[in-house]
């Protein structure tokens, strides 16, 4: 099995790029990463309610996965997500708001998948007292996979266990 290097991994590049991540996969992976960091966006909304950019930030990646937004906009969407993250004084708060900003980068760069799953794990793990933490972060990391398609299924979960350590091994594999 290859181990994390950090290089890029060539399966998370796009094909015009050199890579070989096709279109439609690549819409899968961010339709995944958008699903991980929505079902944790109440933890940003509850204490930020008129801070609309990690929301939005959701909202325009999956208009870039059905052709409606462009690489540009989901770049600027994440800047704002995160700029959201740095202004939150809230902890689950910010990890949300880093989820949907990694989220809509993997329009961008399609390997932030793991980072809008990852902060979501930590969103609820930060929700929550320490001593019920591990426990809702692997009932998270549980349902990111139950949501995997088929066809991102090995993909994901292969990166996930290439750079788990990177992630301070949030990932229940």
């Amino acid at each position: 099995m290859k181990r994390y290097s950090g290089e890029r991994d060539p399966r998370f590049v796009a094909i015009h790029r050199g890579g070989a991540l096709d279109l439609a996969t690549r819409r899968l992976l961010v339709g995944w990463a958008a699903d991980c960091a929505e079902r944790v966006s109440n933890f940003f909304t509850e204490v930020n309610p008129s801070d609309i950019r990690p929301s939005h930030a959701i909202a325009i990646v999956r208009e870039w996965a059905i052709g409606n937004a462009t690489v540009t906009q989901a770049r600027q969407a994440a800047f704002g997500a995160h700029a959201a993250a740095r202004e939150s004084t809230n902890s689950a708060a910010i990890e949300v708001a880093r989820a949907a900003g990694h989220a809509v980068a993997t329009a961008h760069m399609a390997d932030h998948e793991l980072g809008a799953a990852a902060y979501a794990i930590r969103a609820v793990m930060k929700s929550v007292s320490k001593i019920d933490a591990i426990r809702v972060a692997e009932l998270e990391c549980h349902w990111q996979h139950a949501q995997l398609s088929e066809t991102i299924r090995e993909l994901v979960l292969s990166d996930q266990q290439n750079r788990n350590p990177k992630f301070n091994n949030l990932f229940f594999l």
